[in-house]
C-alpha cells in the first residue's frame, strides 16, 4: 500500500545534517537574498503564513466559477485514462469550489522522471498543501504538478542515470516532446538486468514498463508514472498542450503579439536585476511565444509581418490574430510566459521550484500587476542527499564536514595539503612580519620625496609575490608527496557529488526506491522543511 511507512526504513536512514541555503556557496545571492527578503518588492512572496492569507483573499476574487469548472473538466478528461485513488476524485471536485487553491510545480518529461530532485519538488507540494490545510482548515489546498510538455529539446530529457549506468531513448524530435511516441524500448531491458535482484526492483521494472509502453506518448508515460508514484497523495497532474486551456489565454497571447506586453513590463525589473546581481535567468524577447506546427518554434516581428523562426511560414497582423482565435493550441508559451499561463488557469497560491525556476519568477511580478494577475508565493525547493555511513565515515576519518563539499573544494583539497606545515607556518611568520617592517618602512618614506615612496610600495609588492611564489610552489611539493591523500580526497568528492554535480541533479529516484520502496517515498516527505529551504543530508 503507497503511503504506508514501515519503521523498518527509519532505523536504516537517519537524518545527519540540516544546512541552510545561507551557508551553502553555490546557491546563487540572487536566492539568498530572496529568502532573506533583502530585495524590495519581494518581501510578501516568501513563505509565511500571513501571506498566504492574504494571497488566498486576492485568488478567491480573481479566479471565476467558469475558470474552475474549465479547469476541473479538462483536468478529469487528461486523466481519464489513469486509475485515480479516492484521494485525486476529490480534489478534482475540490477545484469547482470558491474555497480550493492549489500549489504548484513543474518540470520536463524527462526519461524515468530523470534527476531524483523531481521527487523531492513534488514531495513538498504536497507537504505544503497538507501544512496549508492544518492552518487554514476551512479551505482545500490541492498539489499540482504541471508537465513540461510543450518544451521542444529532446537531448535535454532523453536520458537517466543510475548509479552503474546511463540510460537513453532516440526519437524522432522537434516538436513538443510530450507529444513524441515512444518505439524504442530497449533500455528495459538493461533496467531490468540491473534492478531485478532488489528488494523493490520488480516494482520498479513494471513501473518502466507499464509508462515506456511502445506507442505511449512521453506525455502519457510522465502521466502514468507519476500517478503510480503519486496518486495516493492526491496529486493532480497537468498538461500545457490544450486548446480548452490555451483559450483562456488568448487575450494574453494577443497583447503579447500586438504590443510586446511581458518585454516592456518586465524591463525595470530585468535591468534591475542585472545591475545587481550581473545577469538575469532568461531574457525576455519581444515576443515570448512559440508556433506548433511539426516542430516548435519561435514567433517574431519584423515591423511589418509576422513570421515563425527557421519555417516558411509569415502572418499578416490580421492572420496571426485569426490563427490565435480559431487555433489556440498552435501558440505555445516560451519559460517566461509559462509561468503565466500557469497563473491565469489556476486558482494558484504557490510555485515551489528550483533555483534557476524562482530566479526567472522573480523578473516577472511587474508583468503579473500590469495583467492584474496575482504574483505567486515562490518557494525555493529543498534539496536532499543520501550519503553511505561508509561515506560518512571516510568524511570524518579526514577531519572534515559534509558542508564541506558544497563550497569550494579545491579551497578545502589546498588547505588539507598544507595542514600543519612548519614550513608554512614558518613562511607565514616572515610574510606577516615583512608586512609589519614595510608599513614601518613607508610610514617614515611619506615624509621624504614621492619617488623613494614609490620605490619601497613596489618593494614591498615583489617580495610578497615571492611569498605567494613560495606557497604556491609548497602546496605543489605537497600534493606529490601526498599524492595517496589526495587521491582519497578527490574520490571522496565524487562520493559525495558523482559526476562533479548534486547526487539529487545526477541519480535517478530508482537508486533510492530499489532498496526501500513506497517507504522511502514517505520517509522522504517527512523529512522535507515546508517553510525553510535547506539542503537535508541522510545517512544509510
Amino acid at each position: 500500500m503507497y503511503g504506508i511507512c514501515s519503521t523498518k526504513i527509519y532505523t536504516e536512514l537517519k537524518t545527519i545534517n540540516k544546512i541552510s541555503f545561507q551557508d551553502i556557496q553555490s546557491i546563487p545571492q540572487l536566492i539568498k537574498d530572496f529568502l532573506n527578503h533583502d530585495i524590495e518588492g519581494f518581501e510578501e512572496k516568501t513563505f509565511s503564513l500571513d501571506h498566504f492569507k492574504k494571497l488566498i483573499a486576492q485568488k478567491q476574487n480573481s479566479f471565476t466559477a467558469d475558470q474552475r469548472n474549465i479547469l476541473a473538466d479538462n483536468l478529469e478528461r487528461q486523466l481519464a485514462h489513469l486509475e485515480l485513488s479516492s484521494k485525486q476524485k476529490e480534489n478534482l471536485d475540490h477545484l469547482r469550489r470558491s474555497d480550493t487553491f492549489t500549489i504548484t510545480t513543474g518540470h520536463q518529461l524527462n526519461l524515468f522522471s530523470g534527476p531524483v530532485f523531481f521527487i523531492y519538488k513534488i514531495l513538498q507540494t504536497i507537504k505544503t498543501c497538507t501544512y496549508l490545510k492544518e492552518n487554514f482548515p476551512d479551505f482545500n489546498f490541492v498539489p499540482v504538478y504541471w508537465m513540461a510538455s510543450e518544451d521542444h529539446d529532446f537531448a535535454e530529457i532523453n536520458h537517466f542515470k543510475t548509479e552503474n549506468t546511463f540510460y537513453e531513448i532516440n526519437e524522432k524530435s522537434g516538436g513538443p516532446v510530450g507529444r513524441i511516441e515512444i518505439n524504442h524500448t530497449f533500455f528495459i531491458s538493461e533496467f531490468e538486468r540491473e534492478f531485478k535482484d532488489y528488494v523493490f526492483g520488480t516494482e520498479l521494472i513494471l513501473m518502466l514498463k507499464e509508462a515506456y509502453k511502445t506507442g505511449n506518448t512521453l506525455t502519457e508515460a510522465i502521466q502514468i508514472l507519476v500517478n503510480r508514484l503519486f496518486s495516493d497523495f492526491g496529486l493532480l497532474i497537468l498538461d500545457g498542450d490544450s486548446k480548452a486551456f490555451k483559450n483562456q489565454i488568448k487575450e494574453t497571447f494577443k497583447d503579447e503579439l500586438l504590443n510586446f506586453s511581458l518585454y516592456k513590463n518586465s524591463k525595470e525589473k530585468v535591468d534591475f536585476l542585472t545591475g545587481k546581481y550581473g545577469k538575469v535567468q532568461v531574457n525576455p524577447r519581444e515576443i515570448n511565444l512559440f508556433y506548433l506546427s511539426d516542430t516548435r518554434d519561435r514567433i517574431d516581428f519584423d515591423g511589418q509581418k509576422y513570421f515563425v523562426v527557421d519555417k516558411n511560414i509569415q502572418f499578416t497582423e490580421e492572420e496571426i490574430l485569426n490563427e490565435l482565435e480559431n487555433y489556440p493550441e498552435k501558440f505555445s508559451p516560451n519559460a517566461l510566459m509559462r509561468p503565466v499561463y500557469q497563473e491565469i488557469i489556476l486558482p494558484n497560491l504557490a510555485y515551489i521550484g528550483g533555483n534557476a525556476e524562482i530566479m526567472y519568477w522573480l523578473e516577472l511580478k511587474d508583468y503579473f500587476s500590469k495583467i492584474n494577475i496575482p504574483f505567486p508565493i515562490l518557494i525555493p525547493r529543498n534539496s536532499m542527499l543520501f550519503l553511505k555511513e561508509k561515506t560518512l565515515g571516510k568524511i570524518e576519518k579526514l577531519n572534515l564536514k559534509v558542508e564541506d563539499f558544497f563550497q569550494n573544494f579545491t579551497t578545502v583539497i589546498n588547505n588539507k595539503m598544507l595542514e600543519d606545515n612548519s614550513i608554512l607556518e614558518m613562511l607565514e611568520q616572515k610574510e606577516s612580519t615583512l608586512i609589519t617592517q614595510f608599513a614601518d618602512l613607508k610610514n617614515i618614506a611619506e615624509t621624504t620625496e614621492k619617488s623613494f615612496g614609490n620605490m619601497v610600495k613596489a618593494e614591498e609588492v615583489r617580495q610578497l609575490k615571492s611569498f605567494r611564489r613560495m606557497k604556491k610552489r609548497l602546496l605543489h611539493a605537497e600534493k606529490i608527496k601526498k599524492s595517496e591523500l589526495l587521491e582519497r580526497l578527490e574520490n571522496l568528492f565524487l562520493e559525495v557529488n558523482p559526476s562533479k554535480n548534486w547526487q539529487e541533479r545526477v541519480y535517478n529516484f530508482s537508486v533510492f526506491f530499489a532498496d526501500h520502496g513506497y517507504s522511502w517515498l514517505d520517509f522522504c516527505l517527512e523529512k522535507i522543511e515546508i517553510e525553510k529551504s535547506e539542503f537535508i543530508v541522510i545517512a544509510y
